[in-house]
């Protein structure tokens, strides 16, 4: 796709036209099971994509570290468990649909179920807090496909907003940060260097999009809540060629700047992800925390807010707002709620080097 293109359904699908919502679709990337599923999964991730063999297989071989199983299905399963209750509490009978880009349960597969099961109008969380194409509009578009193939009884479905900003969100995360810190011993804790990390993504995709402002907000407001100053946000995971530059700094180079400055404590937090899926196990807790010890910094990373409380009430808030217009939309910061439908020159794709 060139930046220009829109996906032909995208806008008139995101369009809240109803308030009669009756089940709420959880979407997400998706991940192996085993080690069987580990390569048509990633053929799946890298359809279209000029991605040597020889980088796939290094792919491969961090989910061989892990027995083929990707954590992110583990967290989905908990997190659909969480809202499942917490829905009830809330007196919200909707039941709950689960559908993933790159594996199973498909969103395809889902969208017929769901079909085959009268839903009509159905609202999808994201399972990625910011704007960007990848996190955002590509998942709408998967949405749209999924639907075209389950045909004409497939029900309407419309996003809930971004959750960058919410202090569902942000709450959890400033508990996460202090417990990390509550690691450092005592008498290095002023001086430990608070790092947040993200998945990195090109630059020309950032710059239609939201998502390193977002990342930015989200970042101030966990570091003021937590009482911290002094703090940096780097990248992680990038896949793409080296010749298409990706958001910067990466966390390991970052790392090497911060001993060279002789920084003795370093604590992480992966603000860019909801669980500790493959990038936060992999990435972070294998390859940096390997790199950090051979840089002797010591490397407290912080938990990801998976299935806390206050998360998990903050996606019934999201839903509730949608039901009932009049309800206050909760924001931390300047920039206020995240809007229900993004603009069409928001988060557009643009066209892959190959």
């Amino acid at each position: 796709m060139s930046s220009a293109t829109i996906h032909p359904t995208l806008a008139t699908a995101t369009a809240p036209t109803r308030l009669d919502y009756d089940a709420i679709l959880i979407v997400s990337f998706g991940g192996p099971d085993g080690m069987a599923d580990v390569e048509p999964f990633l053929r799946n991730v890298l359809r279209g994509r000029n991605v040597p063999p020889e980088r796939m297989r290094e792919v491969a071989a961090h989910y061989e570290q892990f027995g083929g199983v990707s954590p992110i299905n583990g967290h989905n399963r908990a997190l659909i468990s969480a809202l499942r209750d917490d829905l009830r509490d809330f007196n919200l009978d909707l039941p709950v649909y689960w559908g993933n880009r790159n594996w199973h349960p498909t969103l395809p597969d889902t969208l017929a179920r769901m079909a085959s099961d009268g839903i009509s109008n159905a609202l999808a969380f994201f399972t990625s807090a910011y704007g960007s194409y990848p996190g955002c509009r590509q998942y709408m578009e998967n949405i749209q496909d999924a639907r075209q193939q389950a045909g004409p009884d497939a029900p309407e479905v419309h996003r809930l907003r971004a959750f960058f900003n919410h202090p569902g969100f942000i709450g959890p995360n400033i508990e996460l940060v202090r417990e990390a810190f509550d690691a450092v011993p005592p008498d290095r804790r002023s001086a430990a260097r608070l790092v947040f990390t993200a998945h990195s993504i090109p630059l020309s995709m950032a710059a239609s999009s939201p998502y390193e402002s977002q990342l930015r907000k989200t970042a101030s407001l966990v570091a003021a809540g937590a009482g911290v100053g002094a703090w940096d946000l780097v990248y992680q995971s990038r896949s793409g060629p080296p010749s298409q530059p990706w958001l910067e700094p990466d966390i390991n180079d970052h790392l090497r700047a911060l001993a060279s400055n002789s920084v003795r404590d370093v604590i992480l937090s992966p603000i860019g992800f909801l669980s500790d899926h493959m990038e936060v196990l992999f990435d972070l807790d294998t390859e940096a925390r390997a790199l950090a010890g051979e840089l002797d910094i010591n490397l407290v990373r912080a938990g990801t807010v998976g299935v806390h409380p206050d998360f998990i009430k903050m996606i019934c808030e999201l839903v509730i707002e949608r039901q009932r217009p009049e309800t206050p939309r909760r924001s931390l910061g300047s920039m206020g709620p995240a809007a229900d439908i993004c603009a069409d020159t928001c988060c557009v794709p643009v066209a892959r080097p190959r």
